[in-house]
């Protein structure tokens, strides 16, 4: 089996020869193959009925957008409740916000993270077929800058090496730079910056919604 011919038209009108062929189409990840038999001198109508649905997704923090570029989301075939969901690879990765993903109509859940740290939330969805769904994930978390200064609001140091834990210990982000920008969940955390030898320390708590700067004071 060798393709003959690809039409991305939504009703192509192809000439072939008699004989039998296989259609394949598809629309996003939504598909379908038939079996067809051209005859002489006869024209020949095939529909296909996708049973297909549009995802559209956004996030936000409260009542602001989450700008594209911050937030991706990964999608799953079936409710994340279900046993098993821990094996189950994603049917779509890396999805940004705005765009439309078709998907056959049914039931899925979606992961959405923002930014690169702990910002993450999950949610159940149903795609029904010929509709967009708009679905809005709301995060509860805030962007946060670290600043690593001899006094309040003094010059941040530069080649400053950063790590961010929770309060039982685990790392949540790590990073070098004079004042990295993080998207934290909402919480409490503890901030260890390490600057030519020396570690200096400081608690934190991350609000949602109330993006802000965290200074850590070098004495």
């Amino acid at each position: 089996m060798h393709l003959i011919r690809e039409e991305r038209a939504a009703a192509p009108v192809i000439p072939l020869p008699p004989g039998g062929y296989v259609i394949h189409v598809s629309l996003g990840l939504v598909s379908d193959v038939r079996p067809v038999t051209i005859r002489q001198e006869e024209t020949t109508r095939e529909t296909f009925d996708l049973a297909a649905g549009g995802l559209r997704i956004e996030g936000r923090v409260g009542t602001s957008k989450i700008p594209q570029g911050q937030i991706v989301f990964s999608i799953y075939k079936g409710s994340q409740f279900e046993i098993g969901t821990g094996d189950r690879s994603p049917i779509a990765q890396n999805v940004a916000a705005g765009d439309v993903l078709m998907l056959p109509a049914g039931i899925y859940y979606l992961v959405s993270t923002y930014g690169d740290a702990n910002s993450i939330v999950r949610s159940d969805i149903r795609v029904q077929a010929a509709k967009l769904t708009d679905v809005v994930v709301t995060h509860r978390a805030a962007v946060i800058t670290l600043k690593l200064v001899g006094e309040k609001g003094g010059e941040a140091l530069a080649n400053t090496a950063w790590s961010v834990l929770t309060p039982a210990g685990d790392v949540i982000k790590e990073s070098i730079g004079a004042f990295p920008r993080v998207m934290l969940a909402e919480g409490e955390y503890k901030a260890i910056a390490k600057n030519d030898g020396k570690v200096f320390e400081r608690d934190f708590e991350v609000k949602n919604g109330v993006d802000g700067e965290v200074e850590v004071l070098t004495r």
